[in-house]
C-alpha cells in the first residue's frame, strides 16, 4: 500500500478531525533547522559564498520571516533564487545565479516533493542540476539528524493533545521528511496521540487533509492547526477551519487554543467572527515583501 492509500483508508473513530503541523507549530525547530542546516548547505552547494550575506538574509526571509514561511524545501530554493535575482547587491558582485529550469519543471509535475520522488526522477533525467538539488537535500537531512535532537514541543502542545484525544482523530500534517517527524514525535512520547504522521512523502498538506478527512467528517468538524500561510491555504482549499499558531507568540497561541479555541471548535462556535478575528491577527505577523531594496 502506498502512503497516500494509507490516508485514504483511514476510517473515522471520532466525530472530529484535527490536523497539526510540526516544525514551527508543534516544535520550536524551524530556527535551528533553517539557520544551521538548510542555509549553510544552500550557500555551500550552490556556490554562493561571495553573496553569502544576501543569500542568508534572503533564505531566512523566505523560510522564516515572510508569508512563504514553512514552504517545501525545493520550492524554497526556487523562491530564494527568484528574490536573489532581484537584488542589486547580487548583480553588483557579479554573481551568476544557477539555471533552475529543471527543478522548476519537476516541482510543477510532482506533488510529493521529497527526496524519494526526487531520487527516482534523478535516475530518469540524468541531469546535473537535479543531482545537485538532491545532494543538497540529502546533506540537509544528515545535518538535521546529527544536530536537531532534544527539542521538546512548545509548552501547551501536550496539554492540547491530551484534551483532544477522546474527541478528535488527530494527524500530523507536515512538509518535513517523515524520518525527522517520526523521530521528533517519538522522542518526546507524543506520537501515540495521533493516528498517523504525514510528511512530504505523503504529498502536499492540502492532499493530506483531503485524503484523510475530506468526505469523512463534516467541514465544520475539521480543524487545521498551523503556523504558516501554507497551512491556512491547505485548510481553505479543503473548506475547513484553521487555528493559527502565531510566529514568535507560539506559547500564547497554544494557551489560547487550549483554553478558548478548542471549546469553540467542539461546541460549533468557532466558524465566523471568532475564526475571522484569529486570521486577521495572524495575517499581520508575516510580511509579503522583503524590507530590502528590490531592483
Amino acid at each position: 500500500m502506498n502512503l497516500q492509500e494509507q490516508l485514504k483508508d483511514l476510517k473515522p473513530t471520532k466525530d472530529y478531525f484535527i490536523g497539526i503541523d510540526s516544525d514551527g507549530c508543534a516544535f520550536d525547530t524551524m530556527e535551528i533547522k533553517q539557520k544551521e542546516c538548510f542555509c549553510p548547505n544552500f550557500i555551500k552547494y550552490y556556490g554562493l559564498q561571495k553573496i553569502s550575506k544576501y543569500a542568508r538574509e534572503t533564505w531566512e526571509f523566505t523560510n522564516l520571516y515572510s508569508k512563504t514561511r514553512g514552504v517545501n524545501r525545493f520550492l524554497a530554493v526556487l523562491e530564494t533564487f527568484r528574490l536573489l535575482a532581484q537584488r542589486p547587491e547580487v548583480h553588483a558582485r557579479g554573481m551568476e545565479l544557477p539555471d533552475m529550469s529543471e527543478l522548476i519543471k519537476w516541482t510543477k509535475n510532482e506533488t510529493k516533493l521529497g527526496n524519494p520522488a526526487l531520487i527516482e526522477y534523478a535516475k530518469v533525467v540524468n541531469n546535473n542540476d537535479i543531482d545537485l538539488a538532491l545532494e543538497w537535500s540529502l546533506q540537509v537531512n544528515r545535518d538535521i539528524k546529527e544536530m536537531v535532537h532534544g527539542m521538546p514541543p512548545f509548552p501547551g502542545v501536550t496539554e492540547v493533545l491530551e484534551e483532544i484525544q477522546d474527541k478528535a482523530d488527530a494527524l500530523v500534517v507536515s512538509q518535513t521528511p517523515l524520518e525527522a517527524l517520526e523521530r521528533e514525535w517519538k522522542e518526546n512520547g507524543i506520537d501515540d496521540y495521533v493516528r498517523l504522521i504525514c510528511g512530504q512523502e505523503y504529498g502536499t498538506k492540502t492532499e493530506h487533509l483531503e485524503l484523510a478527512a475530506g468526505e469523512k467528517y463534516p467541514k465544520d468538524k475539521i480543524l487545521m492547526i498551523g503556523d504558516a500561510p501554507g497551512d491556512l491555504k491547505a485548510a481553505k482549499a479543503n473548506e475547513v477551519l484553521f487555528f493559527p499558531i502565531n510566529p514568535g507568540h507560539e506559547e500564547a497561541s497554544w494557551d489560547r487554543l487550549l483554553n478558548e479555541g478548542l471549546e469553540k471548535f467542539f461546541n460549533g462556535s468557532f466558524a465566523g467572527a471568532y475564526e475571522e478575528r484569529l486570521l486577521e491577527e495572524f495575517d499581520g505577523y508575516l510580511p509579503e515583501k522583503p524590507s530590502w531594496n528590490i531592483g
